[in-house]
């Protein structure tokens, strides 16, 4: 008799669910094959470890025994880690929202044994609650269906396949030459930061109604549109949405690190799930605000968001961990909340100030209980109250370890320790913008161990791998994966100097160009062209969470068409861009990094050539600037194998130049002074 054989896999979330009376399978041919065999529909659920609405779920039906025994016996019950099959959970997710309008997580889809849905949702609860069928009502009625309207149900799957692969036929419309940036225009990126503007929360920063993401892309955009064009309101919506962020609960005011979102407009109320990409990308961004800006506020943020990650999410041989989980002793929120009565034993008579500047009171600000928040400004709070900033820092300062210490004590969120190539590699570029931006060596000698574990351990004779825990890898790298390792070495050759990475960046490109590439669209597929076990090859366009593969792989093309003077890589990301019908004007929400390619394109690069001894010495200094219209090469000796660096070796020594399309200005030989031309 088949038993659950989650016991076997390594992801925390599938083994969260390995002792559920659910006869569970992880995707896999056996469980397809059986499908076929038994002619039963498959149903799919997918979900995440840090996920507090697959947590509910599984505690109300999938641990209870008699809605396992209807599972079991009308269905195939597959569960997938989201995290892990990605290419899955994309084509699972796209079918459900075109059935419902909508989705999420929990994601509960049932297929033919073909593997082609024909119903599906999100949560359901066990009884009928929330306008929601139960779900044994979805199970039983779906059980009857297949039995007696199989052919139906047949012809529906067939006709949503058929919607999903026309849906994913993008690109395919004519394009003018590729050589005129696709049509865009300078007017172009003003209109795109005018509809991000016109979303935008100038009360409480950020861009929409609650629920409130990060946004990180459209946040560097509107930076970097301040930079290109000295427009004020870019830049003031930007560093609004970093400032309230960094002061709401959506990051952690003790321990550093930032939630997934916010649940309300004032970013008081996160689900507290704290990811490995929502920190790396928010980092990036507070780095490029802080070069800007030089607030201390921006570099307090960093260095206690990068703290967090080395405490909480790094593994000992150098790899990152996935996520920590919204709950701890099955309550979300009970590891980072605290009572007033709680803080004024732990703080004693610092407890009133602390509880005025934190929001914290007897009745609590959400659900009874008090997250930390800062409503108003240390400046502003110290001046209304005659005291001195100095000395208000040092008793916040000596509280929030207090509390940490008693934190500590507590039964920590369960960790998702599973290591995943791309959102490694979205760390990894946050650790090399922190030393660009503070000049921290700590955070290049990091970014340096935690490429070398990534090429150690995610690189097989078979190629790279998605996902790596317990010394094992599986599961073949995605296209996302790719691409953020792509800008992964592009960045880190920016700040070390290391022109090694440049050759890697380059391998991996043309290994993505052969074995994802759509011919006729220029755009790449989310699978490599031999995977086989998904009904669907997607595209990926969209921004969301993180950046899409193909937008990161245009980044990727531009850069590195000027880095090796490969013209048919520019035009190919000229072309992409086109295809896309001019959507990244009308909804630059939803192709952010998209909008900052474009924006790169219509502006043009400046690259900075430095040779000569010290080369890589006088790195450090030019990379503290904001520049980030800036490719950044430098080398202590002559080399031939950049086309950027041919000629500017001479016998005056250290040379600095500044250059467009490789034409460069004469060279300067004082950092100083060149530092001045950059910054002009």
């Amino acid at each position: 008799m088949h038993t659950n054989l989650l016991i076997h896999e390594t992801s925390p979330y599938l083994l969260q669910h390995a002792h559920n009376p659910v006869n569970w399978y992880p995707w896999c041919e056996e469980a397809l094959e059986k499908s076929r065999l038994e002619d039963k529909p498959i149903l799919v659920s997918i979900g995440y470890s840090a996920c507090h609405w697959c947590h509910v779920m599984e505690r109300e039906s999938f641990e209870d025994e008699t809605t396992a025994a209807i599972m079991n016996q009308d269905f195939v019950c597959i569960k997938i880690d989201r995290e892990e099959r990605p290419d899955l959970d994309h084509i699972y997710m796209d079918a459900v929202q075109a059935m419902t309008g909508s989705g999420g997580w929990p994601l509960n889809v049932f297929l033919t044994p073909a593997g082609k849905p024909f119903y599906g949702g999100t949560y359901f609860p066990p009884v009928q609650a929330y306008n929601r069928m139960s779900w044994k009502d979805v199970l039983e009625k779906i059980a009857i269906a297949y039995r007696n309207k199989k052919s139906e149900l047949e012809t529906q799957a067939e006709n949503l396949t058929l919607h999903l692969q026309s849906a994913n036929n993008f690109g395919l419309q004519d394009t003018a030459n590729a050589g005129d940036v696709a049509g865009f225009t300078k007017n172009d990126t003003n209109l795109i930061a005018m509809h991000i503007l016109e979303q935008a929360d100038v009360q409480w920063g950020g861009f929409g109604k609650a629920p409130k993401f990060p946004q990180t892309w459209v946040i560097q955009y509107l930076l970097r549109h301040y930079y290109f064009t000295k427009d004020e309101k870019s830049l003031n919506q930007a560093l609004l949405s970093l400032d309230k962020m960094i002061a709401g609960g959506i990051y952690d005011q003790a321990g550093g690190g930032f939630s997934r979102y916010s649940t309300d407009t004032k970013w008081l109320a996160p689900h507290f799930e704290k990811m490995l990409y929502d920190n790396a990308l928010l980092v990036s961004v507070l780095c490029e605000a802080y070069q800007l800006t030089r607030s201390e506020v921006y570099l307090k943020t960093i260095h206690q968001t990068l703290g967090f990650t080395e405490r909480e999410m790094l593994d000992n041989e150098k790899g990152f961990y996935s996520a920590l989980d919204a709950d701890s002793e099955g309550v979300e929120g009970k590891y980072y909340t605290w009572s007033k009565e709680e803080i004024s034993q732990i703080l004693k008579s610092d407890s009133e100030l602390f509880c005025q500047y934190f929001g914290i009171t007897e009745m609590g600000n959400w659900e009874h209980t008090n997250i930390l928040w800062i409503a108003e400004e240390a400046t502003v709070f110290c001046e209304k109250r005659g005291m001195d900033r100095l000395e208000f820092t040092r008793i916040i300062d000596n509280c929030i370890n207090k509390l940490l210490n008693v934190r500590k004590e507590r039964v920590r969120p369960q960790t998702d320790d599973k290591i995943l190539l791309g959102w490694n590699a979205l760390m990894n570029i946050a650790f090399s913008k922190a030393y660009a931006a503070t000049g921290n060596d700590s955070y290049l000698k990091l970014a340096k161990q935690n490429i070398q574990f990534l090429e150690e351990k995610l690189y097989t004779e078979n190629g790279w791998k998605h996902s790596y825990k317990n010394g094992s890898t599986h599961i073949p790298a995605f296209l996302e994966d790719y691409a953020c390792l792509i800008q992964a070495y592009i960045q880190l050759q920016q700040v070390s100097g290391d022109l090694e990475y440049l050759h890697k960046a380059r391998i991996i490109t043309e290994y993505v160009t052969e074995n994802f590439s759509e011919e006729a669209t220029g755009f790449f597929y989310f699978t490599h062209k031999t995977q086989k076990d998904v009904i669907i090859r997607k595209k990926e366009v969209y921004d969301g969470a993180t950046p899409s593969g193909n937008a990161m792989m245009a980044l990727n093309l531009c850069q590195l068409s000027f880095i090796f003077d490969r013209s048919e890589w520019k035009e190919r990301t000229i072309k992409m861009i086109q295809s896309l019908n001019k959507a990244i004007l009308s909804y630059p929400a939803s192709f952010a990094l998209w909008a900052a390619v474009l924006q790169r394109l219509i502006n043009g690069d400046r690259e900075i050539i430095i040779t000569g001894n010290g080369a890589v010495n006088s790195l450090k200094a030019i990379n503290l600037l904001y520049l980030p219209d800036a490719l950044v090469m430098a080398s202590d000796k002559e080399n031939n194998d950049f086309p950027a660096l041919l000629g500017k070796f001479t016998d005056k020594g250290l040379c600095f130049y500044l250059c467009r399309n490789y034409v460069c200005r004469e060279p300067i030989y004082i950092l100083a002074d060149f530092l001045q031309l950059c910054n002009t």
